[in-house]
């Protein structure tokens, strides 16, 4: 009886990204459904706020994570919180945003802490693909000379999902 009253064990605190704020386009499919819309994610040390968006710009859903956990608010304005916000996305969308790793991959780098199965790098040293903690991660850049170190699109997939995220403006 008393294994019911137990507390979950804490999870490891990881380094966090450095700052960013992208507007891009994110596509997902999962369990034979496919979703789409526009995408703001302002990252910060501390707090990620990300905006999935219509194509006139409404929000769809508007997703908050911290150190308290994550909250995620409808259009309708109902909100839905979990502890992390791979499990409220799961939840609340019925796929995983891998927010605390995307936070690295998303501006080429390898997520600290992680585990690391393949990494494949262009001339210049840019992450051209990448295999971690479960997720097969593509990279393309704008261009070929390596004078962007910014990825302009990243393929995603693991064994229940796809994630196409192309990124139209960094900030």
């Amino acid at each position: 009886m008393l294994a019911g009253c137990a507390l979950e064990p804490p999870r490891p605190v990881l380094p966090r990204a450095p700052a960013f704020d992208l507007v891009g386009r994110v596509a997902v499919n999962h369990d034979g459904r496919a979703f789409s819309s526009g995408v703001r994610w302002q990252h910060a040390v501390e707090r990620d706020e990300i905006w999935l968006l219509t194509p006139l710009g409404q929000a769809l859903a508007h997703i908050v994570c911290d150190a308290d956990g994550a909250v995620i608010t409808g259009s309708d304005r109902r909100q839905s919180r979990a502890r992390d916000v791979e499990t409220l996305t799961q939840r609340a969308l019925g796929w995983e945003l891998p927010v605390a790793r995307l936070a690295w991959w998303v501006r080429g780098g390898i997520a600290a802490g992680g585990v690391v199965a393949e990494v494949d790098r262009d001339p210049h040293g840019r992450l051209l693909h990448l295999r971690q903690d479960g997720w097969d991660i593509a990279y393309t850049y704008r261009s070929e000379e390596g004078t962007d170190s910014l990825p302009r699109r990243l393929d995603l997939q693991n064994e229940s999902q796809t994630i196409r995220l192309v990124i139209d403006n960094w900030q």
